[in-house]
């Protein structure tokens, strides 16, 4: 049964979706740009980085565009200085919860957070540094975790169960104690779920998973391939 197309303006412009589509595929389906960290196209959508957000004509509040559906006749805005500064306050508490040294970071350079961070101008952050005490898991003989560059978005989780089908990966615990763990938290080594197919590594948008023997710079990504392999087995299911 062909679905329904929907008409919704994007930025005043005029654009053509259909029903069941999310306010961000429609928007990039149409060329438009909306900030994402979490998102990976081909899983699924959680509205975790909150920096997709946009603003719809008739509700006072923020909306997540990765996860809100498209109505016909809705009018979106995805770009105000409103919407600009909360993006930045979303990056900078993003900043300050972990160690972020980009410096010292494998994946300096190609990091989707740092990218984030200088295309929306942040050159400082305006509050208090949290500095936690967080381990790194060297465990594995492939890949290491290390705590202190994760934000949480569950791109590793999702690739993991959704595409790989191993489920070694997992959220604890809530707020500023939560934190990503393999099989019941265990070490990564130990994971005996864990195929080292080194997807979630790739699905990775900073330095929290990494693969050993690259220096400073040199940890490049290729999210792209999942993203395509993601969508191709969904077409297939």
């Amino acid at each position: 049964m062909p679905q329904r197309v929907l008409s919704i303006r994007i930025d005043g412009e005029l654009v053509s979706t259909t029903e069941g589509k999310t306010i961000l595929e429609a928007a990039r389906a149409s060329g438009k740009y909306i900030p994402t960290l979490c998102y990976l196209e081909g899983l699924s959508a959680v509205g975790a980085c909150r920096l997709c957000i946009v603003q719809v004509a008739g509700i006072d509040r923020l909306l997540p565009a990765c996860t809100t559906p498209v109505q016909n006749g809705m009018s979106v805005t995805t770009k105000s200085p409103k919407l600009a500064e909360y993006r930045r306050i979303a990056v900078e508490l993003l900043l300050v919860e972990r160690n972020h040294v980009c410096a010292v970071c494998v994946s300096n350079g190609h990091c989707e957070l740092q990218a984030m961070a200088c295309s929306l101008g942040v050159t400082h952050v305006r509050y208090p540094y949290d500095y936690p005490k967080l381990p790194v898991d060297m465990s594995h003989e492939r890949f290491v975790l290390d705590q202190n560059r994760c934000i949480l978005c569950t791109r590793c989780v999702r690739v993991c169960a959704e595409v790989e089908g191993a489920h070694v990966w997992e959220i604890i615990s809530r707020g500023i104690q939560a934190r990503l763990v393999s099989e019941l938290n265990q070490a990564w080594g130990d994971a005996a779920s864990c195929t080292n197919c080194g997807k979630c590594v790739q699905a990775c948008p900073t330095g929290a998973l990494s693969e050993k023997g690259h220096a400073v710079e040199e940890m490049v990504k290729r999210n792209d391939n999942i993203s395509a392999l993601a969508v191709w087995r969904g077409v297939e299911a």
